[in-house]
C-alpha cells in the first residue's frame, strides 16, 4: 500500500527488467617476440631467421615474414647467434652454462654442445674459415676462442681452443665480433662499453690468429664502441653504424662517416642498414644520401640482420608493453620516391580540368619515367585507365581530363618503380558538380492511434539513370535501431510507398543515392503514435447514470480500485489524474506517476472517503517526456466517473 497527498491509498504493482551484455575478444597471429634479445641472424640457404631470447633461454626460427616456425629451449643465457657458411648449423653462445650450442638449422635439434672452460662467457660469436669464433672473459681478462666443428671430440682433441687473442691486442671486455662472407678469414673485434674505444682486425685464416690492425682507444676515432662491422670490398670497419675506420699498416684512420647511427649491419654488396633512434636507414657504400628510411615505431631497435640475398632487413624492435618483436623491412635497396597529385578541389561536370604533380627521389630517377593514371567515378567504380603521362626533366607532370560523371572523382597516379626505386602512388579528389533533383515524403507531423498502419509515399523527380529510392524507419527509443523498410525503383509516376506499423513515434526517411549527373538527396518525415491505454474500475456495487453521465457507485466506506493497462516500455510510468466535483464544476485534486509492471499494468486502490454524496472522476495518461521516456506521443484515456453513496 502507498498513499498520495489527497489521502487516497494506492497499491501499485511494480515490475523489473534485467539487461545483460557480452564482450568479445580478438586473437593475433604467432610472430617472434622476445623479452631480452639474445642474438639475431639470417640463413640464406633455408630462408630463415633465428632469434635468441636471453631471458627465456630459447632460440626461435621464423620465415622471412617473421612467422615462428619452430623454437628450442635449454640455451641458458643465450647472448649471440651465428650461422655456418653452408647454412646448415646455427651456433648459440649459452653464457648461462658456459658453452657453445650447435643447432641443426632445419630442425633446431641440438647437434653438439661445446664446453667453454671460463667463468664468464662465451659472449659474442662469428663464423668464418670453417670455425665458430667467440669472445669470453671479464672486464680485466677477456680473450678470443674458437670451435672447430671438424674436430671429433672422440679423437681426444678438444674442438674448443681458448686464448687466441694475438699478442699486441688488448681488449678488456668480451668484445663484439663480426665476419663477412666476402672477407673469409677476417674478424673485426671491438671492445664493448661506452667508456672504451679499442678495436682490432684479425686474420684467422691460418693455424693461429694474427693481428692485422689494432687501435688502443684514446677516443680520437670513436666515442665508445657499441657495434662493429666489417665492410665488404674495403679494408674498413664501420663503428656504431656511422664511422668508417680504414685499417692499413696495422693502424686505424677515419675514412668517412654516414649521417647518423647507433648500430648497423652490412649487406654482402656493402649496403649499410643503420639504426638511429626509432628509424632504420639504408645507404649505398660511402654515400651520405639515404636510399630509404623505415620508421619502425616509438621504441628502440635492439638488433639488425640483413637477409643474405639483400631482399630485406630483419629488426628486433621494442614494444610498448616491453620486450621486442621481429619486423621484416622489405625492399631495403630501393629508394622510395615522393609523388604528389594536385587536382582542383571542385569542377563542373563535362568541362576540361588540369591535374599537376611531381615525382622526385633522393636517388636519381631514370629519364622519361612514365606514370599510370586512373580515374574512378560513379560511372567507373573500378577505375578507368587514362593515357600514361611522361615525367619532365624537373620531375613535374600534368594532364587534362573531362570528367563525364559528377560526384567525387578520384585521380590516382602511379609509378611502377624500377631497379633502384620502389613503386609509389598518390591520388587527389575532385568534387564534380551534379544537378539537384526533387524528393518528397508525406505524413510529416501527423499523429496516429497506436498500431495504425500508415502508408508513406516518397516522390522522386528527374534523374539520369538511377531511379531507386530506399525508405528507412527509425522508431524512437534506443532499443530499436533504424531499419531499411524497402528499397526499389519508383513507378512511372516517380512514387514508391511503404506501410509502417505506428507503435512509436517514428522518423521515416527516403534516400536517393544519386547518380552520375544528379546529386544524392535525403528527406525525412516524423510521424507520431499514441500509446494503447485503458482503465478499468472495480469494487463498485453498481453502475448507474446521474443525469446523462454513467457513474460507478461505491458505498462511502468502500475503496475503488482502478487498473490501468498501457503499452509497456522500460521504466515507463502512467500518470493518474483525479478530479472532484464541487459547486457545479470539476476541480483538480491530484496527479501522480506510477511505474508499470512488465505486463503493462498498474493497480490503484483509492481509499474510501467515509462521506456520501461525493462525485469524482479519474483518468490515466502517458505524458511524453514525463512518463519515463519519449518514444510515444502524449495520450489520455477517457474519464471514469465515481459516486460515493451511503
Amino acid at each position: 500500500m502507498r498513499s498520495i497527498s489527497t489521502a487516497t491509498a494506492l497499491a501499485v504493482l511494480l515490475g523489473s527488467a534485467a539487461l545483460s551484455a557480452v564482450a568479445t575478444g580478438t586473437a593475433s597471429a604467432a610472430t617472434a617476440n622476445v623479452t631480452t634479445p639474445g642474438g639475431l641472424v639470417a640463413d640464406g640457404a633455408l630462408k630463415r631467421v633465428f632469434v635468441g631470447d636471453r631471458s627465456a633461454g630459447t632460440v626461435a626460427a621464423t620465415d622471412y615474414s617473421g612467422n615462428v616456425l619452430a623454437s628450442v629451449g635449454g640455451i641458458s643465457g643465450v647472448t649471440a647467434l651465428a650461422v655456418s657458411d653452408d647454412g646448415t648449423t646455427v651456433y648459440a653462445a649459452a653464457q648461462g652454462t658456459h658453452e657453445i650450442v650447435a643447432l641443426d638449422a632445419a630442425t633446431l635439434d641440438v647437434k653438439a654442445r661445446y664446453a667453454v672452460a671460463t667463468t664468464v662467457g662465451p659472449r659474442y660469436v662469428a663464423f668464418t674459415s670453417g670455425k665458430l669464433w667467440f669472445t669470453y672473459g671479464d672486464q680485466w681478462d677477456s680473450n678470443v676462442g674458437s670451435v672447430d666443428p671438424a674436430v671429433d671430440p672422440a679423437s681426444g682433441t678438444d674442438p674448443v681452443t681458448l686464448g687466441q687473442q694475438p699478442d699486441g691486442v688488448s681488449i678488456d671486455n668480451p668484445g663484439f665480433l663480426d665476419a663477412a662472407a666476402s672477407r673469409p678469414g677476417v674478424l673485426a673485434l671491438g671492445e664493448t662499453g661506452i667508456s672504451t674505444d679499442s678495436m682490432a682486425v684479425l686474420d684467422v685464416s691460418g693455424a693461429t690468429p694474427q693481428k692485422v690492425a689494432y687501435y688502443s682507444g684514446d677516443y680520437s676515432l670513436n666515442s665508445g664502441i657499441h657495434d662493429i662491422d666489417l665492410v665488404p670490398g674495403a679494408d674498413e670497419v664501420l663503428v656504431n653504424g656511422a664511422v668508417r675506420d680504414a685499417y692499413a699498416d696495422g693502424k686505424f684512420t677515419q675514412s668517412g662517416t654516414y649521417p647518423s647511427g647507433q648500430q648497423a649491419d652490412i649487406a654482402p654488396d656493402g649496403t649499410v642498414a643503420s639504426v638511429s633512434d626509432t628509424s632504420v636507414t639504408t645507404y649505398r657504400p660511402n654515400a651520405t644520401k639515404a636510399i630509404r628510411t623505415y620508421n619502425v615505431g616509438s621504441f628502440d631497435t635492439a638488433a639488425l640482420a640483413w637477409a643474405p640475398d639483400n631482399s630485406r632487413i630483419f629488426a628486433l624492435v621494442g614494444r610498448s608493453g616491453g620486450g621486442y618483436a621481429l619486423k621484416a623491412l622489405t625492399d631495403p635497396e630501393k629508394n622510395v620516391p615522393t609523388l604528389t597529385v594536385n587536382a582542383p578541389s571542385s569542377a563542373p561536370r563535362a568541362k576540361k580540368l588540369t591535374v599537376t604533380g611531381k615525382l622526385s627521389a633522393s636517388v636519381a630517377l631514370p629519364a622519361g619515367a612514365k606514370l599510370q593514371v586512373t580515374r574512378t567515378d560513379l560511372e567507373s567504380t573500378k577505375g578507368k585507365a587514362l593515357p600514361a603521362v611522361t615525367v619532365k626533366a624537373n620531375g613535374t607532370y600534368s594532364f587534362t581530363d573531362t570528367p563525364p560523371a559528377g560526384g567525387t572523382v578520384t585521380y590516382k597516379v602511379s609509378y611502377a618503380g624500377d631497379a633502384g626505386h620502389a613503386a609509389v602512388s598518390a591520388s587527389d579528389k575532385v568534387a564534380v558538380s551534379r544537378s539537384a533533383t526533387t524528393l518528397s515524403l508525406n505524413n510529416n507531423g501527423k499523429l496516429y492511434s497506436y498500431g495504425a498502419d500508415v502508408k508513406f509515399t516518397a516522390h522522386l523527380g528527374k534523374t539520369y539513370k538511377n531511379r531507386t529510392v530506399a525508405i528507412y524507419a527509425d522508431p524512437f527509443g534506443g532499443d530499436k535501431p533504424k531499419r531499411l523498410v524497402k528499397t526499389g525503383k519508383v513507378n512511372s509516376s516517380g512514387n514508391i510507398s511503404v506501410t509502417v506499423d505506428m507503435t512509436r513515434d517514428t522518423a521515416v526517411s527516403a534516400v536517393f543515392a544519386g547518380d552520375a549527373r544528379y546529386a544524392s538527396k535525403t528527406v525525412k518525415a516524423t510521424a507520431y503514435a499514441k500509446v494503447k491505454v485503458s482503465t478499468a474500475v472495480t469494487k463498485h456495487y453498481k453502475k448507474a447514470k446521474i443525469g446523462s453521465t454513467s457513474y460507478y457507485w461505491f458505498h462511502k466506506n468502500s475503496a475503488p480500485v482502478v487498473t490501468t493497462t498501457m503499452t509497456y516500455y522500460q521504466n515507463r510510468q502512467e500518470r493518474l489524474d483525479l478530479q472532484v466535483y464541487y459547486d457545479g464544476r470539476w476541480y483538480d485534486s491530484d496527479s501522480e506517476y506510477f511505474a508499470l509492471n512488465t505486463n503493462g499494468k498498474v493497480a490503484v486502490n483509492l481509499g474510501a472517503p467515509g462521506e456520501s454524496g461525493i462525485k469524482a472522476r479519474i483518468r490515466a495518461a502517458y505524458i511524453n517526456g514525463s512518463s519515463g521516456d519519449n518514444v510515444n506521443s502524449t495520450t489520455y484515456t477517457g474519464w471514469k466517473y465515481l459516486y460515493f453513496s451511503n
